[in-house]
């Protein structure tokens, strides 16, 4: 007896996961539209794995040989990123196994990155945000070095990295570049580490020069925050998403990973208190001013989508993934954007609370206390925006005798 299958159905090995495929998708929150094109891709790598007699579990076969077919023919879904809503659904069914699904349809550059990243959150234990800055920071030198995707750690030597991080220095800005070197020595002790180079090449790096002291910390005037927060669109999703965002910056003073990584469990509502993750796996608890309370809230209760994630700031498309570092960076842009204002990055507001701390009369201990700032150094450097005590500092001027 002949069957008739339906235009997109899947025929292979997954056919008979297509179903909890779809329901899959419309939980994690993906548009009609998108499902159906992941639906489709679902179909062609499904015959594509029965064409090879490949099992459900061997998800992980499917390589660059795939790819290529498909970019032959198609113009969406065509690199092994499209596959990860697949590889969540069977791994979390079970059909495929953790360890295979983490490799599958990586290169040699990517399978060393996760071992990286598994080294950052096990060993050296640093915050999901400086993890993922790492990272993007090593995946620009692996493509420096070796654009085929391929690694050949044996290969690098002093004079190589000296000259690399000269070229893409020059292309960053000082904080780029700062980042840059300190991702690049955490990688090459770890490769080091990890018997994949004969000599510890970490050495070979070089410093940039510490100008801290030489400059005044760059700071927003009060009518410019103000501007900021006005440009929010409270009648949005968006709009109520941001504003509590940049409450968070403008008066807590917090980092944009700290805002990135916030919890819900880190809220708390009857004591009125939020806990910042900070750096070095530090937890330390802060008031939760009422206005920055009252935007969190209202984002929750009317905006923030239905999700299985714990953080408290969500993408605003599916898969409605926590809110990344730069994905708050590119909030305070675009609320700068809205509002006609040059372009500043989250840290000015972090300076623009520290700066206005000490003119209401704060001290530098309070305002170590509210950054949260581990050495009195890093603190230090508001003493020079701190014009009324500088200015009892001052030396009389001389006058001049005729």
């Amino acid at each position: 007896m002949s069957s008739t299958r339906h235009r997109g159905e899947a025929a292979g090995p997954l056919e008979p996961f297509r179903d909890g495929f779809r329901d899959f998708l419309i939980g994690e929150g993906y548009a009609p539209k998108s499902i159906e094109l992941r639906l489709a891709l679902f179909s062609h790598v499904s015959r594509w794995m029965g064409e090879r007699g490949l099992a459900p579990g061997g998800l992980a076969a499917v390589d660059e040989e795939f790819f290529r077919e498909r970019r032959r023919r198609y113009s969406w879904l065509r690199s092994p990123r499209s596959l990860a809503p697949l590889h969540r659904y069977l791994t979390a069914i079970g059909v495929v196994s953790v360890d295979s699904a983490s490799q599958a349809a990586a290169s040699p550059a990517e399978q060393l990155i996760e071992r990286y990243r598994r080294h950052l959150e096990r060993e050296r234990g640093l915050a999901a945000g400086s993890i993922e800055l790492y990272l993007a920071q090593v995946r620009r030198l692996l493509a420096a070095w070796w654009p085929d995707g391929g690694v050949r750690a044996g290969e690098l030597d002093a004079a190589g990295i000296i000259a690399l991080v000269r070229r893409e220095a020059a292309r960053s800005g000082r904080a780029q570049a700062k980042t840059l070197l300190c991702a690049l020595r955490s990688f090459l002790r770890f490769l080091y580490g990890a018997g994949l180079t004969e000599r510890p090449l970490a050495e070979a790096v070089p410093s940039l020069a510490d100008r801290r002291r030489e400059s005044i910390p760059r700071y927003l005037h009060p009518e410019v925050v103000t501007a900021l927060l006005a440009g929010c669109d409270v009648a949005t999703v968006a709009g109520r998403r941001d504003l509590a965002v940049l409450r968070l910056l403008a008066r807590l003073g917090l980092r944009s990973g700290e805002v990135a990584a916030l919890s819900l469990e880190e809220l708390d509502w009857e004591a009125g208190e939020i806990a910042i993750a900070g750096k070095g796996r530090r937890r330390e608890r802060m008031p939760l001013p009422g206005q920055v309370g009252d935007a969190i809230a209202a984002y929750l209760l009317d905006g923030r989508p239905q999700s299985s994630e714990r953080a408290v700031f969500l993408g605003l498309d599916a898969p409605h993934a926590p809110l990344s570092r730069s994905g708050v960076k590119s909030i305070v842009y675009h609320c700068c954007d809205r509002a006609g204002l040059s372009r500043v990055g989250p840290h000015r507001l972090r300076h623009t609370v520290a700066t206005e701390t000490l003119r209401a009369g704060g001290s530098l201990t309070e305002v170590a206390q509210l950054l949260r700032h581990r050495w009195v150094e890093t603190t230090a450097t508001y003493a020079k925006v701190d014009h009324s005590s500088l200015r009892a500092l001052a030396l009389p001027w001389p006058e001049a005798s005729a």
